[in-house]
């Protein structure tokens, strides 16, 4: 008879699914190793979504029989680790959900123990000897998210850090202590070098998602030109009265808001057999960060105070830089809005992030001639550009919702009633 002590009591840890839209994931880094023992409810690793980077919560007890390589990109319920009793076999493990294999670029096949950092490939030229922070083999730095922003804050290449946490983790005290050194002499003039960065879980998911949008809904694209004195001057009047400082920007997500609760069609999703019509207004505001761009999401913004906007969107803003957005701040968008204005840009043409049926792109707010009654005046105008899946939208209903947008901003005051 087989004994229950030979009955292997080892559990696989799989890699969730950790967002709406994540289809692989890569290990950043381990909170423990081989050997550790460990809680339920106790986080162990960081793992780079197609969102975020994220901690991964484990729910088993034990010891830590094997880890997969930090810097493996994996497929979502792939076997990541596997915890149990000291000496317990945990090969079958494996074999019912074995870790897929990981692209050569990335990382080496899986061990029982994470790999030791490594510093990622030099470029053709060599350079002087530099502290080399802890990395990957593919060059990404291992970093709590506290010291990723502190580094930021403190303008501080985290390449530049060498981190005393585990597995040569950077963290807080490392940025706390971290003393500039002396830079490398340049390379020679005429030497050719380039840098290879891999591809983030981030970028990836854009990039894929970017495609079908562009390449399955038939895009068309309406511009407007809006006159922007009224909502400058309303502007420059509210924030007399209110310490959170209103932006243009908050002034358009309530306009907009409130242009989509009179027309339903615009705030609309495409569904293959059949169109949503979204009662609701949840606007999607594009956040540039270095991987890419997010899309927090401000939910029944059309009930929102101005105030209560810019505060949403700087905090939301805030989260998503430091990579620290969950996914009740990125899901459910029924409409986008992408704003360049900021950057100088007078006018373009965004991709419907989808589910949506159309995104807004503005651009800047800039001093012109206006005419009016055949009379010339200085005055501010502002070219906004409305991209539509013409499955869901026409033209006509576009340019309808256009009209009220620009009416709402041209006399602000209908923004109060």
């Amino acid at each position: 008879m087989r004994s229950f002590r030979n009955i292997i009591m080892a559990v696989a840890i799989k890699l969730p699914r950790m967002s709406d839209t994540m289809e692989e994931g890569t290990i950043v880094s381990w909170f423990v190793k081989v050997g550790d023992t460990v809680k339920s409810s106790e986080m162990i690793a960081d793992v780079e979504t197609d969102k975020a980077t994220m901690e991964l919560e484990n729910f088993e007890k034990g010891e830590v029989l094997y880890l997969l390589p930090e810097g493996t990109t994996v497929p979502v319920e792939t076997a990541i680790a596997v915890i149990g009793k000291k000496g317990e076999d945990f090969q079958d493990l494996l074999k019912e959900a074995p870790a897929a294999e990981a692209e050569p670029a990335k990382a080496a096949a899986p061990t029982p123990a994470a790999a030791p950092p490594s510093a990622p490939a030099a470029s053709s030229t060599p350079s002087a000897s530099a502290p080399v922070a802890s990395t990957s083999n593919n060059g990404r730095v291992f970093a709590s998210p506290l010291a990723k922003s502190m580094a930021e804050d403190k303008g501080i290449n985290l390449e530049a850090v060498t981190g005393t946490g585990d597995n040569g983790r950077i963290i807080k005290k490392d940025i706390e202590n971290y003393t500039p050194r002396a830079a490398a002499s340049t390379a020679a003039v005429g030497v050719e070098s380039y840098d290879e960065v891999p591809v983030s879980q981030m970028r990836k998911t854009i990039a894929k998602r970017l495609a079908e949008s562009k390449f399955t809904a038939p895009h068309f694209y309406l511009t407007k030109e809006i006159k922007m004195d009224a909502v400058l001057s309303a502007r420059k009047r509210m924030n007399e009265y209110t310490e959170n400082r209103i932006s243009i920007n908050d002034i358009i997500i309530k306009a907009t808001a409130v242009a989509l609760k009179s027309h339903p069609n615009v705030n609309s999703s495409w569904l293959g057999d059949k169109i949503r019509r979204n009662h609701h207004v949840h606007i999607g505001v594009a956040v540039a960060i270095d991987d890419g761009l997010l899309v927090p999401v401000v939910r029944f913004a059309d009930s929102k105070s101005l105030s209560q906007i810019g505060a949403e969107v700087r905090e939301l803003a805030g989260k998503a830089k430091t990579k620290e957005l969950q996914p009740k701040d990125w899901e459910g968008n029924t409409f986008t809005i992408s704003n360049l204005g900021a950057f100088g840009i007078d006018e373009f043409t965004a991709i419907v992030n989808p589910p949506d049926a159309c995104i807004l792109a503005i651009g800047s707010s800039k001093e012109t001639v206006i005419v009016e009654n055949g009379e010339m005046r200085a005055g501010h105008v502002m070219k906004v550009t409305l991209s539509c899946d013409h499955r869901a939208v026409d033209g006509v209903t576009g340019a309808n919702f256009l009209q009220t947008f620009a009416d709402l901003l041209e006399e602000p005051v209908r923004l109060l009633v």
